[in-house]
């Protein structure tokens, strides 16, 4: 049996990017062939496109996770990784996209409408597009980037020019199947109607849309009955039509009292969206005037009605009395409401240029080390993503574009030292000033870089010893001595 949801949490994941390839070229007679690794494919995205066929969020109730494929890693002979495939995700019309937080992200209305909801990682670059003047032959490979994985609260609200409304059993159902090719069901009991119903309505030559919410009791903006799930599909309507039954068998009912009843419950509902319900024409239609209570009702209360400001038809969804008056009425309602909408302007692309002082990144204390730093910036913290940490050259290379990121310089402005903390991207480093970019030219095995291996770095124990004689705990070491009295170098040695 098929249900109808108009409200679902979901979580996609987006493609991860590709690993770049790191290769050397090898054929007979040519041993220097020179780097040749490929760049690894772009992960997939995860898109959200409106379908004009797809009229609830069902499969997202069934299925609420979502991933796109990843990218291939690259291969030698400069062969690029295969691009993963973008993953399309078929949403009805009138979709709003909300964040965890319930922040509006994005309202989906129109045919073909699309959202990159998770955008997918970026391939690593290979060793053939890293090669330059200082690596003639880099031993190493960018990691692809990981795809973005984000929650989203999609709401369905129903995109029709007519919304009819009442109380239960009122008779919005039958009065729907006789406007249009509408087939709801149809009961003699309340909250027969369960899930809002849509209809096309054609009057001459116009064709307009009409959804059947489901009925609505005093209490229902603050979560009674039905109201608080369904009275957002009334929010995008040009017209409120209150269908009142005029023959119920109630006698404490009056179709004045209920009309005003379901006007407090729209004055008390606050839409998501800046939607003023109160601003919306109103019609009030007096239902089953084909029995005779039910007329004599209808002719008492009508002038009361017309009076207060309303345009009130008296009709029979039995016998379809004054049916075509009111479809014709309402068809002129809703082309005055399509004139006076200002045509949506054109999507404008706007563009933000770096300040010409923005370095792109910013170096600050570690809240929890006070001889810590963080190093916070897009740059810096996608390099060190893409860095694998078993390779030693790689490591250098990153090291070089931190330093000529202007990294180490602002780490020395802000008083770090050899042997600092220093965390990017949820990595930590013990930092330790670089030589100038381009020392790998002179390495002697690919994969290594000669920087991490220096027999002239200071050890812990004369960091320490450092900083206590800064402090004046204790008097510095005779030049060239160790604790031992012997010369430095050989100790090294």
């Amino acid at each position: 049996m098929s249900r109808f949801v108009d409200r679902v949490a979901i979580h996609v994941a987006a493609g991860n990017g590709g690993n770049g390839c790191a290769s050397v070229h090898r054929e007979k007679f040519k041993p220097l062939g020179g780097p040749d690794g490929g760049n690894g494919g772009r992960g997939g995205d995860v898109v959200l496109v409106v379908d004009s066929g797809v009229h609830t969020l069902l499969d997202f109730h069934y299925r609420p996770h979502a991933r796109a494929t990843n990218g291939r890693q690259g291969q030698g002979g400069h062969r690029e990784g295969a691009t993963g495939q973008d993953l399309e995700l078929r949403v009805p019309e009138g979709t709003v996209v909300l964040g965890p937080d319930g922040e509006v992200l994005a309202d989906l209305v129109g045919e073909g409408t699309r959202l990159v909801a998770a955008r997918g990682g970026r391939g690593g670059l290979g060793n053939a597009a890293l090669a330059s003047r200082a690596r003639k032959a880099p031993g190493f490979a960018l990691l692809g980037e990981p795809g973005e994985e984000r929650d989203f609260v999609l709401e369905l609200k129903s995109v029709a020019d007519v919304g009819l409304i009442g109380f239960p059993s009122a008779g919005k159902s039958s009065l729907i199947a006789v406007l249009s090719a509408a087939r709801p069901k149809i009961a003699d009991y309340p909250f027969t109607t369960l899930v809002p119903n849509l209809g096309v309505v054609t009057a001459g030559d116009k064709v307009f849309t009409v959804a059947d919410v489901p009925g609505l009791i005093p209490g229902a903006s603050s979560g009674r009955g039905l109201g608080l799930d369904f009275l957002r599909h009334i929010e995008r309507c040009s017209v409120l039509v209150h269908v009142v039954d005029c023959a119920s068998e109630e006698i404490d009912r009056d179709p004045v009292a209920d009309i005003e009843a379901i006007e407090r419950e729209l004055a008390e509902y606050t839409p998501s969206l800046d939607a003023d319900l109160s601003s919306r024409p109103r019609v009030v239609v007096l239902n089953k005037i084909d029995i005779p209570d039910g007329r004599a009702l209808a002719e008492m209360v009508e002038e009361e009605l017309r009076a207060k400001g309303h345009q009130v038809f008296a009709v029979s969804t039995a016998s379809r009395e004054g049916l075509r008056e009111l479809t014709f009425a309402l068809a002129a309602i809703v082309e005055r409401d399509r004139a006076g909408r200002e045509a949506p302007e054109p999507t404008r692309l706007v563009l933000h240029p770096t300040a010409v002082d923005d370095s792109g990144f910013e170096v600050v204390r570690d809240p929890h080390d006070q001889d810590g730093f963080l190093v916070r910036g897009e740059r810096p913290e996608r390099w060190v993503r893409q860095t694998d940490f078993n390779n030693g050259e790689a490591v250098g290379y990153l090291a070089d574009r931190l330093a000529r990121l202007g990294v180490e310089d602002e780490l020395a402005k802000k008083g770090a030292r050899p042997g600092s903390a220093v965390t990017i991207g949820g990595v930590t480093f013990d930092w330790e000033p670089s030589t100038p970019a381009g020392v790998a030219v002179t390495m002697m095995s690919r994969g290594e870089d000669p920087r991490l291996d220096r027999t002239d770095r200071p050890t812990a124990a004369e960091r320490k010893s450092a900083k206590r004689v800064r402090r004046g705990i204790e008097e510095p070491p005779p030049a060239g001595a160790t604790e031992d009295g012997g010369d430095a170098g050989e100790a090294r040695r």
